[in-house]
């Protein structure tokens, strides 16, 4: 699926319902947004998810989907290669096909021995994963910004020798640098999509092989479902609830079966 020269584009899930809605207006594969995997379970976004929950909730999305899914690991949920790599074990034992993980505020080393460790178990397994390691160079700011195409190329280096699939790199959106990443990493460039990048059409030809939704559908449904909220408790009006929404038909067939 990263193959193409379109981005395998990914519209990031929160749960078992929204992830069977995804995949049923024609997403290849699913992947998750841990702040809306969080919110969802009633967490603020952040490596607090208890490792349980994560599993948990995985296992009800894998229960309702056909096509592959992805889970964000956020650090993996410790500080322990051998534990994340665990950690990673039950979700393959799920049949999750692949899971991100990132590096945040951490040593870049640190990152990449939680990546070997993965990759040690799961071949030991006999089972195959997707990495997908997520670098926040961009995203938090780490370098200044005419070095954080640099910054995160010599870390994209460190993970693709660690045994990473493919490299996340939220928040690039100038062409320059999405160029020079490509051309200096050789695993599968992912973006998410941020007000002023490209589109997909145009991100392919730059070289990006997957585009993600983030955690911005699951914010938006959000937003939605607290003007509605407001408004009834407000003004008690029962108008706004037409507004967009699902018939109650089109839903119950979407689980009808599983």
């Amino acid at each position: 699926m990263h193959d193409n020269t379109t981005p395998l584009r990914l519209a990031n899930a929160w749960d078992a319902g929204s992830a069977r809605l995804i995949e049923a207006v024609g997403a290849p594969a699913v992947a998750t947004t841990s702040a809306g995997f969080a919110w969802a379970l009633g967490y603020p976004d952040g490596r607090l998810l208890p490792i349980s929950e994560v599993v948990a909730s995985a296992a009800r999305i894998i229960r309702v989907l056909k096509v592959p899914l992805s889970v964000d690991i956020e650090n993996g949920y410790s500080d322990d290669p051998k534990t994340v790599a665990d950690n990673v074990m039950r979700l393959v034992e799920l049949g999750v096909a692949g899971i991100n993980i990132e590096d945040g505020f951490d040593e870049p080393a640190l990152l990449a021995s939680k990546i070997e460790a993965i990759r040690n178990a799961v071949s030991k397994s006999g089972n195959d994963l997707f990495i997908n390691a997520r670098c926040d160079v961009f995203l938090a700011g780490l370098a200044d910004k005419p070095k954080q195409a640099d910054a995160s190329i010599e870390r994209g280096v460190q993970y693709a020798s660690a045994g990473a699939d493919g490299f996340f790199l939220p928040a690039i959106a100038n062409p320059v640098d999405i160029e020079k990443v490509v051309s200096a990493i050789r695993l599968p460039l992912n973006v998410m999509a941020i007000p002023g990048l490209a589109d997909a059409a145009t991100l392919g030809g730059l070289g990006v092989r997957r585009l993600s939704a983030g955690g911005s559908i699951s914010q938006i449904v959000l937003g939605k479902a607290k003007a509605i909220a407001q408004d009834f408790l407000q003004n008690g009006r029962s108008e706004s609830f037409n507004d967009g929404a699902l018939p109650y038909s089109e839903i119950q067939q979407l689980f009808a079966g599983l």
